[in-house]
C-alpha cells in the first residue's frame, strides 16, 4: 500500500511530539556523566565517579534495596489480588459489575495527592506509617488497575469452552482455572506484574507521605537529596529508574504484542 502524504505528516508529527516528551529525560543521562560537582548541561567533562558514589553510599544502596523489595512484594500481591478480581468481574452476571471495575480502577484516576493524604491519615490510626507492610499496601493499591486491565483484555479473549471441557473431564474448578485459564492468560498476567513492579517502583508522591527515617525507597531518596543539595549522584540514580523501568515496559510491551501475534 502506497504511503501518501498525509500519512507521512502524522507519522513525523507523532515522532516530534514523542521526542518532546521524553527529552527532558534524555537530558538527565549525561548529566549522570558529568566530571563536576553539580548538574551543568551540556557536561564539559565524562566521569563515572557518580555511579561510584551511587553504589559505594549505604544510604543509597539502602533505598534501592527497599525500592526492590517493596516492587517484588507489590509484584506478587497485585497480581494475585488483580488476575482473582479480573476472573471474578468478566465471569459474574451482576449488575454491579461495572460499579466495581470503575471502583478497582478509581486509583489510576484519582489524583495521586489524593490517595496519599487519604492513605496517610488511615496509616496514622493504624500506625502503618514507614512499615513495609504500609508501603505494600498503598503500592499495591495502586498497582491493581495495571494489573487488572491487561489480565480482564486476556480473559475476553479466552475461550471458555477449554475450561468447560476441563470440567466435563473431571477437573476441578480450581484446577481447570490453574491449568487450562492461567496458561492461556499468562501472557496479561506477566504484563500486569511487571506494569504492577514499575508502577511500585516510580512510586514517589504516596511514598513521601508514609516514609520514616528507617525506610525510605529511592524516588523518596531521590526527592529529599535534590531539596538539599545538586549532586550529581542524583542523576545517576536518576538514570538507572529509566533504564531498569524502560527494559520492564519494554519487556510487558513485548508479551503483549507476542500474545496478539500468535492469536
Amino acid at each position: 500500500m502506497r504511503t501518501g502524504p498525509a500519512r507521512i505528516a502524522l507519522w513525523a508529527f507523532s515522532a516530534l511530539v514523542g521526542l518532546w516528551l521524553i527529552a527532558p529525560t534524555l537530558v538527565v543521562i549525561p548529566l549522570s556523566f558529568t566530571d563536576k560537582a553539580s548538574l551543568v548541561f551540556p557536561p564539559s567533562g565524562w566521569s563515572t565517579r557518580w555511579y561510584a558514589n551511587f553504589f559505594s553510599d549505604p544510604r543509597w544502596l539502602d533505598a534501592l534495596f527497599s525500592s526492590l523489595q517493596v516492587g517484588a512484594l507489590v509484584a506478587v500481591v497485585a497480581t494475585v489480588l488483580g488476575t482473582a478480581a479480573a476472573i471474578a468481574l468478566t465471569r459474574s452476571g451482576s449488575r454491579w459489575v461495572k460499579g466495581s471495575y470503575g471502583l478497582l480502577l478509581a486509583p489510576m484516576i484519582v489524583p495521586t495527592v489524593v490517595v496519599a493524604i487519604g492513605v496517610y491519615a488511615l496509616f496514622l490510626q493504624y500506625n502503618l506509617l514507614g512499615t513495609l507492610l504500609g508501603f505494600v499496601t498503598a503500592h499495591t493499591v495502586l498497582a491493581l488497575p495495571f494489573v487488572i486491565i491487561p489480565v480482564t483484555a486476556s480473559l475476553r479473549g479466552f475461550d471458555r469452552r477449554l475450561e468447560d471441557a476441563a470440567l466435563i473431564c473431571g477437573a476441578t474448578r480450581w484446577g481447570a482455572i490453574r491449568q487450562v485459564t492461567l496458561p492461556q492468560i499468562a501472557p496479561g498476567v506477566v504484563s500486569g506484574a511487571l506494569f504492577a513492579f514499575v508502577t511500585s517502583f516510580d512510586e514517589v508522591v504516596v511514598s513521601l507521605f508514609i516514609q520514616s527515617p528507617y525506610l525510605q525507597t529511592l524516588p523518596v531518596k531521590m526527592f529529599a537529596s535534590v531539596t538539599r543539595d545538586t549532586d550529581p549522584t542524583i542523576a545517576a540514580a536518576a538514570t538507572l529508574i529509566i533504564v531498569f523501568t524502560t527494559v520492564l515496559v519494554l519487556a510487558a510491551t513485548f508479551t503483549t504484542a507476542r500474545r496478539n501475534r500468535v492469536r
